[in-house]
C-alpha cells in the first residue's frame, strides 16, 4: 500500500558540513504531493516583451504549405529567423486582435490594450494627465498570485526613459505609451531603463551577487528590522486605542519587508553567476537589451519575482539604429507607404529586435531550473499591440509564444479575430491564476491549439 502525505522537503535546503554547503537540486520530496508542479512543463513564470510600431507582416508571417487553422509544419519567415534554433518551443499564432476595425487603433491604443484589452481614455481637457484610465494588465493578475511567494511581486523594465508628461499621441497621454502593465485602473507602472536601479532592486547595493556579500548584507538588514521591531514595542506601549490604530500601515509595511527579508534568506544559499552591479545605461542599445535581458535571467533563476514585462522601445519610438545600418527613425520608416526603400529597413529593424529576443530566451533555455530550464517553466509572450505600422492595424497581430506554456513547433493561425485577451485568460489558466474575463475577452483558446 501506497501512502501519500503532504510533507516536503523545502526547495532551499541545503546540506553542510565540513565548512561547505551544496544546494540540493529540485527532488519529488520538495514538491507537494498530488500538486499540479508534479506534471511535466509546469509553468510557474511569466515573462512579456513587447516591441512598437508595429511589424513589416510579409517579412513576419511564416511560410506554410496547404491550408486550414493549423500549421504544424512552417518555413520561419525572415523576421523570425533568429528563433528557429527554438523551434520546438514556441508557437507562432496569427489571427488575433486588440480590435475589429482598422482604424481603430493609434499607438496609445496599441500599447494600453495590449495587456489589459481595453482602450485608453483620452484626456484632451486634462493637461495634467490625471484623466488617465485603463484597467488592470494580465501580467499584474498573475503578479498578485504569485506576490507571497517572492521578494518582488513583479518588475517593470524597459529601454527609454519614463514619459508620463503631457500629450504624445493626440489626445492621449504620453503615459499609455510608455507602459504596458497598469496595476489597476487608474495606475500605471513606469518602466524602470536604468540596470543599475534594476540591480539594486534585486539584490540591494551590495554591488554584487556574491553570495558572501548578500548574506552580510541580509544579517545588517535583519539587524535593523529586529532594532525597528523593539523600538515599534516599546512606542505601542505608549500609544492609545487611536494612535495604535494610525500605525497599522506602517506595521504592515514593517511585515512586507520582514517577509522580503525571509524570502532572500531562504534564497541565499543560491548558487548564481556573478555579476557586478552596472555602472549605469550603456551607451550602446544592443549592450543595454542584453544587459537587461540578463538581469531579468537572474530575477527568475534567484526566485526573486516570476512576472517581468518588457518594452524593448516605447510606442511612437522614434529611434534609430545605426547600427544595423538604419538611422532613420523606426516610427516615421514604420509609415511606409508600400515604399520598398521604407520598408526594407522597416522589417530590419523588426528582425534585430527579433535577434535580441533570441539572445533572452538561448539564455533561459541554458538556464536549468529544476527538471527541465527556465524556458521549460515558464510562458513567454513575445509581440506588439498593431500589425502593420504602416495603417496601426489592430487585427493579426504579429504574437510568438515560447515556453512550457504550449506545444511547440507550430504556426497557429486563429480564424474570426479573436481578442487577444483571449490568449491572456489561457495563459492565466496555465499559470494556474485563472480568472473569468480580462478586457474585452469572450472567452479562452483552446489549449490544444496553441
Amino acid at each position: 500500500m501506497t501512502f501519500i502525505t503532504r510533507r516536503r522537503i523545502a526547495r532551499r535546503t541545503v546540506l553542510r558540513g565540513l565548512g561547505a554547503s551544496l544546494a540540493l537540486p529540485l527532488l519529488d520530496g520538495m514538491v507537494p504531493a498530488l500538486s499540479a508542479q508534479r506534471a511535466p512543463n509546469r509553468v510557474q513564470r511569466l515573462g512579456v516583451v513587447y516591441v512598437p510600431n508595429g511589424m513589416a507582416m510579409h517579412k513576419w508571417t511564416p511560410i506554410t504549405s496547404g491550408a486550414g487553422p493549423e500549421h504544424t509544419a512552417f518555413e520561419f519567415s525572415p523576421t523570425l529567423k533568429a528563433l528557429e534554433p527554438f523551434r520546438d518551443k514556441l508557437v507562432v499564432i496569427g489571427g488575433l486582435s486588440v480590435a475589429r476595425n482598422a482604424g481603430d487603433t493609434v499607438h496609445a491604443r496599441a500599447s494600453t490594450r495590449f495587456l489589459t484589452g481595453v482602450p485608453p481614455r483620452e484626456n484632451l481637457s486634462d493637461s495634467s494627465g490625471n484623466g488617465i484610465r485603463a484597467d488592470i494588465s494580465m501580467d499584474q493578475v498573475a503578479a498578485r498570485a504569485f506576490a507571497e511567494h517572492t521578494q518582488l511581486a513583479s518588475l517593470e523594465l524597459g529601454l527609454d526613459a519614463n514619459d508620463f508628461a503631457g500629450f504624445c499621441d493626440g489626445g492621449y497621454s504620453c503615459t499609455y505609451t510608455s507602459t504596458i502593465s497598469w496595476r489597476g485602473p487608474t495606475t500605471p507602472l513606469p518602466m524602470e531603463y536604468n540596470p543599475r536601479v534594476v540591480f539594486e532592486r534585486l539584490f540591494g547595493d551590495g554591488g554584487t551577487t556574491d553570495a558572501a556579500a548578500r548574506r552580510a548584507r541580509l544579517e545588517k538588514n535583519r539587524s535593523i528590522l529586529d532594532s525597528v521591531n523593539a523600538g515599534i514595542a516599546r512606542l505601542v506601549r505608549d500609544l492609545g486605542a487611536a494612535d495604535r490604530s494610525k500605525l497599522q500601515e506602517y506595521f504592515e509595511a514593517v511585515r512586507d519587508v520582514e517577509r522580503r527579508i525571509q524570502k532572500a534568506e531562504e534564497q541565499g544559499d543560491l548558487d548564481l553567476p556573478t555579476l557586478e552591479q552596472p555602472a549605469g545605461i550603456p551607451a550602446n542599445y544592443e549592450d543595454h537589451a542584453k544587459l537587461m535581458f540578463d538581469l531579468q535571467v537572474l530575477a527568475y533563476q534567484a526566485d526573486l519575482t516570476r512576472v517581468i514585462t518588457f518594452m524593448m522601445a516605447r510606442e511612437l519610438s522614434g529611434r534609430g539604429y545605426p547600427q544595423i545600418g538604419v538611422s532613420d527613425a523606426h516610427h516615421s520608416i514604420s509609415h511606409h507607404s508600400n515604399d520598398p526603400s521604407k520598408l526594407e529597413p522597416y522589417s530590419k529593424i523588426n528582425a534585430y529586435h527579433v535577434s535580441l529576443f533570441s539572445y533572452y530566451v538561448q539564455k533561459l533555455q541554458a538556464t536549468p531550473d529544476g527538471d527541465g530550464s527556465l524556458l521549460d517553466h515558464m510562458a513567454l509572450l513575445f509581440g506588439c499591440g498593431m500589425s502593420d505600422g504602416n495603417g496601426h492595424t489592430p487585427r493579426n497581430l504579429p504574437i510568438v509564444l515560447v515556453g512550457g506554456a504550449a506545444r511547440g513547433g507550430r504556426y497557429v493561425n486563429h480564424p474570426g479575430e479573436p481578442s487577444l485577451a483571449n490568449l491572456h485568460l489561457t495563459l492565466l489558466d496555465r499559470l494556474g491564476t485563472p480568472i473569468e474575463k480580462l478586457g474585452d475577452s469572450d472567452g479562452k483558446l483552446d489549449l490544444l491549439s496553441i
